[in-house]
């Protein structure tokens, strides 16, 4: 089972990287971005578990080490690895 969790700032946050690369986006001639934010991607593969064992116990990784549950949301997606 592979887990693709995506993390990303809350609303209201301020995200000093996002307006850096929307800058330099826009000197690089790109005017129509009107705002970017930046987050990271986490890919976990678990084995031995069932889907729902695997997205509770992803759930808990990113409540307890993948984000930070102040300032950051997560989402979380859970495939079959391709063969399986």
């Amino acid at each position: 089972m592979k887990a693709q969790v995506t993390v990303t700032l809350r609303e209201g946050i301020l995200d000093p990287q996002g307006k850096a690369v929307e800058h330099a986006l826009k000197s690089l001639g790109f005017d129509s971005v009107s705002s970017v934010r930046v987050g990271k991607s986490i890919e976990v593969e678990l084995n031995g578990l069932s889907p729902e064992e695997a997205g509770k116990q992803v759930d808990e990784m990113c409540r307890k080490l993948l984000s930070n549950p102040v300032t950051e949301n997560f989402s979380v997606k859970l495939a079959e690895p391709a063969g399986e």
